[in-house]
Order: structure tokens, then sequence, then C-alpha cells
């Protein structure tokens, strides 16, 4: 397979852990309260400690014909693959290229010189990323969910990995860990060999546990929903080729490279806080047993740009 679009593939993820034996870390589990949480909680003011500034190294500023948005890149989950798209960044590389691929509900696809989906960079293609070792972050809550496994949120990354008592019985005293690929995730695109990434991403619209563990997340939309979702969609919802009115990047840059004073900043909500504890209470109690991770919210506030 020479094309470097993403391929749907269903993945049975196996070995499943309880959520027994979690010493020491943060679980979302907030005091429990009389009567029911309110459907929604307020956020704590910008200066709280609650919130956790973006390094502009690590924000990701995309400007559309439809609208900016923000992606927050984690090198602790992908360090290649962030490598990668700062490199191209910084090129100019992604400037004026399409959002060749969009399917309503699941993702939006760009990064493509050629437009069609088969094309790249000239830089060799990045290995899979599919999983990392995670330490004891101090930005890492378990979120407690109906269902089996061990699910959390990594600043703004949602995970599946495996308990932290399993670090004492590892050499290097981690633990493996995935992103998840909810709303807002960003993924980099392949085609059937795993090693295959090169400049193409996909951004979700939706959520599908099927590309977990099969496709490598490097990072997390903090600001643009509304734009991906408003990106011209391709006729056939199965391919999502756009043709000849899809969307353009117009431009791509880390906030870093842009001057101080007309930059966009970006805090995320700490998720080891009270405030993201008591609003991930009011969700669940909101959602009912069909909670799962990718109803946590990831709360963030923007500014300047």
């Amino acid at each position: 397979m020479n094309s470097r679009s993403l391929s749907i593939v269903a993945v049975a993820i196996a070995g499943v852990l309880a959520l027994a034996g979690q010493a020491g870390a943060q679980v979302l589990n907030p005091p429990s309260r009389q009567g029911s949480p309110p459907a929604a909680t307020p956020l704590p003011p910008a200066d709280a400690p609650d919130w956790r500034m973006v390094s502009p190294d690590n924000l990701l500023v995309i400007d559309s014909t439809k609208g900016r948005i923000l992606v927050e890149l984690d090198p602790r989950v992908a360090p290649q693959t962030v490598e990668r798209i700062r490199t191209l960044t910084a090129r100019g590389f992604y400037d004026g290229l399409k959002f060749h691929r969009v399917i309503r509900g699941f993702m939006a696809q760009t990064g493509d010189p050629l437009g069609t989906g088969a094309g790249g960079s000239d830089l060799p293609d990045v290995p899979g990323e599919f999983t990392f070792r995670r330490g004891r972050n101090p930005d890492f809550a378990i979120v407690p969910e109906t269902g089996s496994g061990v699910r959390a949120i990594l600043g703004a990354m949602p995970l599946q990995t495996q308990p932290d008592a399993q670090m004492f019985v590892t050499a290097d005293m981690k633990v493996d860990a995935g992103g998840v690929f909810c709303p807002g995730t960003a993924g980099m695109a392949r085609s059937g060999d795993p090693n295959s990434a090169n400049s193409q991403f996909f951004l979700m619209s939706g959520a599908n546990a099927n590309l977990n563990g099969s496709y490598t997340a490097f990072g997390r939309v903090l600001s643009g929903m509304s734009v991906l979702s408003a990106l011209n969609a391709g006729q056939d919802s199965a391919d999502g080729a756009v043709g000849p009115n899809a969307d353009v990047m117009t431009k791509v840059q880390l906030a870093s490279a842009i001057p101080e004073g007309q930059r966009p900043t970006a805090k995320v909500l700490n998720p080891t806080s009270p405030a993201f504890a008591l609003r991930y209470e009011a969700t669940r109690a909101r959602i009912g047993n069909n909670f799962g991770i990718c109803d946590v919210e990831t709360p963030s506030i923007v500014t300047g740009g």
C-alpha cells in the first residue's frame, strides 16, 4: 500500500488491567456532596493555580480558511512525532496544504503536499509511537469510569495505561501508556506499514477506539473544535476525499515563532486540580452508565493572537 491515507483497522485491546493497586496516583474522586452535582460547574479564574500554562514550543497554531485551531503537542507521548511536526512547521511545509480528507463525526486529515493522501515530505518516515513509558507525572490523574481498564488524563491527553503499582516491578520505574482517540486528539496518518508516518496528520472530530494502539497520538486540540466541524467534508462518507473545494491551512506556526505580543497563549485546567475533579463529577453524573474517558473535558483558556 503506497498511499499514506489513514487506513481504519479494528483493534482488539488485550490484557486489560483492573483499577486495583493504584498507589500514588491521583484519582478524580472529589468529596461527596449532598444532592446531585450541577450540570456544569464554573471554571476557576484565569490566575488560579488550577491552570497550567502551555509552552509556546508545544502550541501549534493552525490558521485555516474556516478559522484558527490550536493544538497542544505532547513530546512525552510521542517525542519523534512531535519533533517531525515542529521541523516541518518551521520549514513552512504545511502552509497552503489542504484538509484533503474529512469525514463528519470522525476526523479531518491534512499534511499532504499532493493533496491526494499519497504524498509526504523528503524526510524519512517516523516509526510508530503507539505507546510510551509513563512515570509519576504531576499532571496525571486516573479517571474512574464504568468498565474495566485504567484510563487517565496526562496534561490534556486521554490515555489508556497500566497502574502505578506496576512501576515497582519495572527496571525503569515506569509503565506503558498510549493515547486514546477522543474528539480533539491529534494523530499521525500512515499506510499499512505501522512505521510509515511522515507528514500527514489528522484531528479527531469524534471518538474512535479502533485507532487506539495502532496510530500515533501526539497532541490535543485546545481551541477550534467548531472550526474542525465546519471544514468541508468529502461526499463519500467512507473515504472522505474532499476534492477541489477542500479547506486549506493558510498558515501553520509554533506559538514560539510568533512575536510575543502577537502570539496566542493557552492555559489548560490541570487534571489533578479540585476544579477539574468537580467538573468530572458533574459530567459523570449527567451521562451515567455510558460515561467514558472521551466524555472528560479538558477546559482551556486562550488569549491573544
